[in-house]
């Protein structure tokens, strides 16, 4: 009995992760989509400028989640595959920092801010291509850890309401958790519990990082010094880790000014060496897809520990 609850775990991860692999997230009635819209109408009746409100709606939004989760746990290995695939954004992840390389390395510099919201929520009308690269290769570095990284070791720890929960946590806070005249109060729970939920898978995302810049011609020493280094001068307690340690592994620099529609941040430099480049951007896709499968043998073995006792 024991080792059929390992295998309907782990089994269900790496089946997930190779449906993510194959078809990529999906481009119709994608599940997160109808819980961005299920949200979106909860706040309308929960929204206040208060912090309270704030937990109210988060405790009602993941937790009908949480719940789901734990009705669909009873499908087995099935239902963790499909759950891995609806939590897992890694494959999109990584074909979109290819297409944004593409079109900067064809001076597509229109094309390329067209395509930058699908990354991240920067303001791209203010950019020019070295702006746009260095977005793009930041966002690359802080969702594979949000997309893959994570997704799969709650998986690993909570099964399928863990996969679930995880990703209803990080689509509020990046529906909410904003530092703005209409979020400041009530997104404030969103955005400390996707801090939370992050902060392990984060520092997998680093410590893979760190032992796989060899994969794209750096050094685990520099990985390392970089994160050690300058991980902690960023406002993120997570994004501060996984960027500083791509920086390191990449040999580049970080950081700087950052504008996003609800205004700009002065960031600080992560890493040295140079701004990134296209062909920077394209090593760190190549660093990402190693981390994700890194992070699948790391999340299947701790699936397997934690039904053994």
């Amino acid at each position: 009995m024991r080792v059929q609850r390992v295998n309907s775990t782990a089994v269900g991860l790496v089946l997930g992760f190779a449906l993510d692999r194959v078809f990529a997230d999906p481009r119709r009635f994608h599940p997160v989509a109808g819980f961005g819209s299920a949200a979106l109408a909860l706040e309308r009746s929960t929204y206040a400028d208060d912090r309270r409100a704030g937990v109210l709606h988060e405790v009602v939004a993941v937790g009908s989640v949480l719940g789901l989760g734990a009705l669909a746990a009873r499908g087995g290995v099935l239902a963790t595959a499909l759950a891995t695939w609806t939590a897992l954004g890694g494959r999109s992840l990584t074909r979109a920092g290819h297409a944004m390389a593409d079109r900067l390395d064809a001076d597509d510099i229109a094309g390329a801010r067209e395509l930058l919201p699908s990354l991240c929520g920067r303001d791209p009308s203010v950019l020019d291509a070295d702006g746009l690269a260095r977005a793009a290769l930041e966002s690359l570095a802080e969702n594979t850890s949000d997309a893959t990284v994570a997704p799969l070791l709650w998986g690993a720890v909570a099964g399928v309401p863990g996969l679930l929960g995880y990703r209803a946590v990080n689509t509020l806070d990046a529906m909410i958790g904003y530092r703005n005249e209409r979020y400041l109060n009530f997104g404030w729970a969103a955005a400390r519990t996707d801090d939370l939920a992050n902060l392990a898978p984060a520092r997998l995302t680093g410590i893979l990082t760190v032992a796989l810049a060899p994969l794209v011609g750096g050094t685990p020493a520099a990985a390392w010094r970089a994160w050690r280094r300058d991980a902690a001068k960023h406002p993120s307690p997570n994004a501060g880790v996984v960027e500083a340690a791509m920086a390191g592994a990449l040999g580049i620099r970080l950081g700087g000014r950052t504008q996003y529609r609800h205004g700009a941040e002065l960031r600080p430099t992560l890493g040295d060496g140079p701004p990134p480049t296209t062909a920077d951007l394209r090593r760190a896709v190549r660093m990402s897809d190693a981390v994700q499968v890194g992070a699948l043998v790391v999340s299947a073995v701790v699936a397997g520990v934690l039904r053994r006792g």
